[in-house]
């Protein structure tokens, strides 16, 4: 039998199509919430990430379009829409 494949090598195969604009947003002035710290730890495609001036980082390149972010940080801090047709996460396995 062959071994199965880990969460890393699966997302691996997975295609990312940015869009005209970027489908998730972290609202200005919202850089330093909570929220979006938690948004660090939940987001299964790693995609926040935390700065030298303690302010969160979005790279949208990746997104699995899950919502765990959305769900996390609510409509004050994200500015969330699905991507334009076309564009956002194609799977890729199973």
């Amino acid at each position: 039998m062959s071994e199965a494949m880990g969460l890393k090598a699966k997302l691996g195969l997975d295609v990312f199509k940015p869009g005209k604009v970027a489908h998730i947003k972290i609202r200005p002035g919202m850089e330093k919430d909570s929220r979006l710290k938690t948004a660090i730890l939940v987001c299964p495609a790693g995609l926040y990430s935390e700065n030298e001036k303690g302010e969160v980082e979005l790279t949208i390149d990746g997104c699995l379009e899950c919502g765990t972010c959305r769900l996390v940080c609510g409509a004050e801090v994200l500015d969330w829409d699905y991507p334009e047709g076309g564009a956002g996460v194609q799977y890729r396995f199973g």
